[in-house]
């Protein structure tokens, strides 16, 4: 178990994520939910502390705070990197799911062996083949889509 648990949220957050400990079972945690501050410019974030009914504010130059503020901004990033990849495959996928006959399981084999859609829409008809579970017919149809005639 962590020594302290961060919460990027203010008393809701915080009460959300008490709640979800307890139903798992976990109680007597530290936690802490950082809320950004009226203005939402960094230096301004207050500290929810669970059991206390006032936010704590650090000193603007508080190493503490500048500790916590590079931990939520990590979080941000992470989350925000696992969105656009979410996003991206979503985008990535659903042009490839168009095509009959090709499945999930030849879709990722085929985004696997060229590195991507833009390798895909690159590759012969006989790149395309060569990949495993795609015989020339599809290969064939594969390339008619990337590469619509006039």
């Amino acid at each position: 178990m962590p020594d302290l648990l961060l919460i990027d949220g203010g008393e809701g957050q915080l009460r959300a994520a008490h709640e979800a400990l307890a139903a798992t079972g976990i109680e007597g945690l530290p936690t802490v939910g950082v809320a950004k501050g009226a203005d939402r410019r960094a230096g301004q974030e207050r500290l929810f502390l669970a059991g206390s009914d006032t936010p704590l504010i650090l000193n603007p130059d508080s190493a503490a705070l500048r500790l916590i503020q590079r931990v939520r901004d990590e979080a941000h990033r992470f989350a925000i990197a696992g969105h656009r990849k979410a996003r991206a495959r979503t985008r990535l996928e659903s042009w490839l799911e168009e095509i009959p006959g090709l499945g999930p399981a030849k879709r990722r084999e085929l985004l696997k062996s060229f590195g991507g859609l833009q390798g895909v829409r690159q590759a012969s008809v006989e790149d395309l083949a060569k990949v495993r579970g795609i015989g020339r017919p599809l290969a064939a149809l594969i390339f008619e889509k990337m590469n619509p005639g006039p």
